[in-house]
């Protein structure tokens, strides 16, 4: 399993209005290329979430599924992407006075992914993941500072 976590420097309501928007998960989600298709119920359990992912012309399309949902608190995905099988990820957003401390969990849950994971898998997850923390960290303190300069909060992997 790769953790992932960090301090974002603003409000959990302004992180949950990204992840609440599936049509932006392009923006902060590391190796999308274009988001598809997003429920109109979105992030409401059963919704479903479909982007193409890739490097250059290394692409695959991959469909992420709501499985918890806790509104400004909580999202649990299912990421499946054929042939390499499905994944959970975890998203927990943690009140830390007027920020957000972010902790992200990335299993996987079928296919191949079950068989390879462990110690360098797991490390490219956390780059990637923390990469992508690192995104999101800047859009929420850029919406929250009205789009001006912005700082987010110090990365860091959890073995």
């Amino acid at each position: 399993m790769a953790r992932n976590r960090r301090l974002i420097l603003s409000s959990p309501s302004k992180v949950w209005d990204l992840l609440s928007d599936g049509h932006r998960y392009g923006e902060w989600v590391s190796g999308t290329q274009q988001v598809l298709a997003v429920d109109p119920q979105w992030p409401d359990v059963g919704a479903r979430l479909r982007v193409r992912v890739g490097v250059g012309p290394l692409v695959l399309d991959d469909t992420c599924v709501v499985r918890i949902c806790e509104p400004r608190r909580r999202l649990e995905l299912e990421a499946k992407a054929a042939p390499f099988g499905a994944a959970r990820i975890a998203m927990n957003l943690v009140p830390w006075a007027e920020n957000t401390l972010f902790l992200l969990e990335w299993h996987p849950l079928r296919g191949p992914g079950t068989r390879m994971h462990g110690l360098p898998v797991d490390y490219l997850v956390s780059v990637r993941n923390g990469m992508m923390l690192t995104k999101l960290a800047r859009i929420a303190v850029g919406e929250q500072r009205g789009g001006g300069a912005f700082a987010a909060g110090p990365a860091g992997r959890t073995p």
